[in-house]
């Protein structure tokens, strides 16, 4: 695999550009090359302005969400790529994995590392892994993910799952929390994310994209919830979302959770008791 090193940050708006101007897929297969940007550090206004909009407590740890924000910009850069087999306008977000051994610090140095994995085969159009890496001055991998994105309609060659089965969480009947979901929390967290993808920002794109409406980040959902769980959980653990249907915004949603051997598991359901995510996490 050929390693680019970046100088700095892709620039978010020039790549949303270039993927609504470029709105259609590439190659037909993934590119080979990893992108790396070193000398990366965490900010701790910016930590704060994230803490506020997605639920955490300002000053504590850096939450275990925050690195996806590192690492967004280079799957963006990624996937806006000439030969990137997929179009990257309405993509949808279906699975985020995390693995991690520590939380990072702010102002320590990092390197960020990510690329593209597991072109596949999806019932209703095609779906990509951007796998990412979060590693220290040691050269020790202190935090990674696996994101998988799916585009409707989009082409793609038949693979078994490179995810092992969906997280399965047992909780209880009766919600822990009700929540109200803004109608502009599309709009807030792009602002702190850079993330302004259509469907989460624009009603009628997002209609045009097939979802019912503006819909709230997966990664917004991910963040709330682990912000609900947090001070419950030591520094290590393995947390996965699935992203069953959209969270309209607005909306009300439910949360469920319950204590469960080795971590927590965790449910956002409707009113109606329809599934928005499916959440374990274990520690080790």
């Amino acid at each position: 695999m050929t390693i680019e090193t970046l100088d700095g940050p892709p620039t978010l708006g020039v790549l949303y550009g270039r993927a609504l101007l470029t709105a259609r897929s590439g190659g037909s297969t993934l590119p080979d090359r990893r992108l790396d940007l070193p000398g990366v550090r965490i900010d701790a206004d910016t930590v704060a302005d994230y803490n506020h909009v997605c639920g955490f407590s300002v000053g504590g740890v850096v939450p275990p969400t925050y690195p996806h924000m590192l690492a967004f910009p280079l799957q963006m850069r990624l996937m806006t790529d000439r030969e990137f087999p997929l179009p990257a306008p309405g993509m949808v977000h279906l699975r985020n994995v995390i693995t991690q051994q520590r939380p990072p610090e702010v102002g320590e140095p990092l390197r960020v590392a990510v690329h593209a994995d597991h072109l596949a085969a999806h019932p209703k159009g095609a779906q990509v892994d951007l796998v990412t890496a979060v590693i220290d001055a040691d050269e020790v991998e202190i935090w990674g993910s696996r994101s998988t994105y799916f585009v409707r309609g989009a082409p793609a060659p038949d693979a078994e799952p490179s995810a092992p089965p969906e997280p399965d969480p047992h909780v209880g009947r009766l919600p822990h929390a009700v929540w109200r979901i803004p109608s502009d929390i599309g709009r807030r967290y792009a602002a702190v994310s850079g993330d302004v993808n259509p469907i989460h920002v624009n009603g009628l794109a997002a209609k045009a994209f097939g979802m019912p409406g503006t819909i709230a980040h997966g990664m917004w959902t991910k963040a709330r919830v682990l912000a609900a769980l947090a001070g419950r959980h030591g520094p290590a653990f393995t947390v996965d979302v699935v992203f069953k249907a959209p969270v309209r915004a607005p909306s009300t949603v439910h949360l469920h959770t319950a204590e469960a051997d080795g971590g927590w598991d965790a449910k956002l359901v409707s009113p109606k008791g329809k599934d928005h995510l499916l959440l374990t996490l274990r520690e080790g």
